[in-house]
């Protein structure tokens, strides 16, 4: 499934739909410098904020090239009653870059790098939103026993050309776009040139957003100044074509352990009316596969909520990690 543009450019609208006057400023601020940067390995770090305490800990995986922020209404919540850490994947936020390709194997092994080497004690409970809700999973195949619980927000659609091969052309005409722009941009954060507000560039960077602080649209901006970020969003756009042309594997199994699938009831509002039926069908066979993938698993429906659960319905996210953590 392709990324639009319009998101590629950055998280920040989805943030400021659901912030509005009822997040002050003051509480987004803090993402306007790293919380604390852990050395993975010799040459590279991944930015990661923590907060609260009590076990299992929660590790929050963000969706397609967001970055911690996406969590900035959960992660306080789930804080009162456990731990509860959201990091930077590489090349986004302030992480370093990683190597290429940047898939979801790749960003898997970064997660296990990450939680031993910032000493978080294991089993640990994951929560993914969207694409990252392929990473928990890569995580939780590879490494089963680390983990205690996987809260999964809206999986995305898998194989939706089974349901509309008329969906494959158009989504590889968009891909083709979006990858074409994306490299342009790659290409002027190489060369210096991103923030010359030249018009072949005008689209790369949003204009500072008046509900965050200057600050904070500083930094935010500087960060996606950085080559590694266009490279990563490259990268990934790339290799998830793989990923989601095809369906869940038949051989992937999470035993016994708890799975909770938080369905939203109105994901596809920007998708084009003649693919929304063909991609709400892929997307409840996508999600039902991965329930069944464990004993326990269980799909919960997410009332008045678009596919960023975590935003529209933190308080969904919250209870459901609570009912995992403190059964």
């Amino acid at each position: 499934m392709s990324l639009p543009f319009r998101f590629v450019l950055g998280f920040a609208a989805a943030v400021a739909c659901g912030a509005h006057a009822q997040q002050p400023k003051a509480a987004l601020d803090a993402y306007a410098e790293p919380g604390k940067l852990i050395a993975i390995d010799s040459n590279r770090r991944l930015n990661l904020r923590c907060s609260g305490e009590g076990s299992p800990a929660v590790i929050l995986e963000s969706g397609n090239n967001a970055d911690s922020m996406t969590w900035f209404k959960v992660q306080p919540g789930i804080a009162k009653f456990t731990r509860a850490c959201s990091y930077d994947r590489a090349g986004t936020g302030f992480s370093d870059g990683g190597p290429l390709p940047r898939n979801v194997d790749t960003n898997a092994d970064d997660l296990a790098a990450l939680i031993r080497a910032a000493h978080i004690a294991t089993p640990v409970a994951l929560v993914g939103h969207s694409y990252g809700t392929n990473i928990v999973r890569r995580f939780a195949d590879k490494h089963a026993r680390d983990v205690a619980a996987l809260v999964l927000l809206d999986p995305p659609p898998q194989n939706v050309g089974e349901f509309s091969p008329e969906f494959e052309k158009a989504d590889a005409a968009q891909r083709d776009a979006m990858l074409a722009a994306v490299k342009n941009c790659e290409k002027a954060a190489e060369t210096g040139k991103l923030d010359a507000q030249l018009p072949e560039f005008k689209d790369c960077l949003r204009p500072p957003n008046p509900q965050f602080s200057a600050r904070l649209n500083a930094a935010m901006h500087a960060n996606k100044l950085r080559p590694a970020f266009w490279r990563t969003i490259v990268s990934i756009a790339e290799t998830n074509v793989d990923l989601y042309r095809q369906p869940v594997s038949k051989s992937e199994t999470h035993g016994a352990i708890p799975l909770l699938i938080l369905q939203p009831d109105a994901p596809f509002e920007d998708v084009p009316p003649e693919f929304r039926k063909a991609m709400e069908q892929a997307r409840l066979k996508t999600q039902q596969a991965i329930a069944a993938t464990s004993k326990r698993g269980k799909i919960i429906p997410v009332a008045h909520s678009s596919h960023d659960v975590q935003i529209d319905r933190p308080d969904a996210v919250i209870d459901a990690v609570r009912a995992v953590v403190r059964p």
